[in-house]
């Protein structure tokens, strides 16, 4: 596949894999090259994607899958048996390895799906060959996290908390922050260059928010303030990262990604100047060379 035969996103259809009796959605393109798999964040679903499977499939057999309550997947109500951490993710991520890709595979996060990606390696090894992290969640909001915060986030990120989870204020919240004003609003403070946030990119996050049962994965995952730490995975990390951090963003200050720098299996950190919380939709032409670099060194020093 080259790049005048590159398939357009809406050309590739989208799938679906049956894990632990749950739909999960997912796309994938190319044919040779190494496993590739990509890995949304919160909120957000496989489209996030859109301006790069396409691009890392000339190469590399690329595949985006949706996290269980997000975008096209399965939205069960969390239970006993089902719970939104990223010991679930992470699971799904490994088993997405095996099942579907049939062989170890790159992982490729943003945001909290980094954290998803870095929990399936050190949970199952074997399954990956490394891993790239764009924007890490650094989870400031976490139980361990609150005393370096300011004050009234100390006080009132966990009342926040503990008013979402009466369930009918939490659904109430969800319903007013998931209109397309509001998407708009939040993804501006989020992007730097306005114009990336399109049409598209709305429809992309507003269509699985309709769905029965995403406010209930919203008011569960935004009361989960337990779980890793990005600094506790790449403790254990068993393979190489690389990290690719938008110097602009507004949620997770980069002189605090560049800290995990220091960390011996991360082999590369990258700044991304100009592009804030999503470079991979909002500055493609920055990410996409470097993930291109990258796999294609990680796998000729694995051959």
């Amino acid at each position: 596949m080259t790049a005048a035969t590159l398939p357009t996103w809406a050309d590739i259809p989208t799938q679906t894999w049956l894990w632990q009796q749950h739909a999960i959605a997912y796309k994938t393109c190319g044919s040779t090259g190494p496993a590739v798999v990509l890995i949304h964040g919160f909120g957000a679903s496989l489209g996030h994607w859109r301006k790069n499977l396409p691009v890392l499939a000339a190469t590399c057999r690329v595949y985006a899958i949706d996290l269980l309550g997000f975008g096209a997947s399965a939205k069960p109500t969390p239970s006993a048996t089902i719970q939104y951490t990223f010991e679930t993710w992470g699971q799904q991520i490994a088993d997405f390895c095996r099942d579907i890709v049939g062989e170890p595979a790159f992982l490729i996060g943003n945001s909290i799906g980094c954290i998803a990606a870095m929990q399936a390696a050190v949970d199952h090894p074997k399954i990956s060959r490394g891993v790239a992290l764009i924007n890490c969640s650094l989870r400031l909001l976490h139980d361990r996290r609150r005393a370096t915060q300011p004050w009234f986030k100390q006080i009132g990120a966990p009342l926040l908390q503990r008013v979402l989870q009466v369930k009918w204020l939490g659904h109430t919240f969800f319903r007013q922050i998931a209109r397309p004003q509001t998407v708009r609003k939040i993804l501006q403070q989020a992007y730097v260059r306005p114009e990336a946030v399109d049409d598209e990119l709305i429809e992309i996050l507003m269509r699985p928010a309709r769905d029965p049962g995403a406010a209930d994965v919203f008011i569960a995952f935004t009361g989960y303030s337990q779980g890793p730490l990005p600094e506790d995975l790449l403790a254990q990390l068993p393979c190489g990262a690389l990290l690719l951090w938008g110097t602009q963003d507004p949620w997770e200050p980069v002189a605090l990604g560049q800290e995990l720098a220091q960390f011996d299996c991360v082999e590369d950190f990258i700044p991304l100047p100009g592009a804030g919380h999503c470079p991979q939709d909002e500055a493609p032409e920055l990410v996409n060379p470097i993930l291109q670099q990258w796999l294609a060194a990680k796998t000729q020093q694995s051959t």
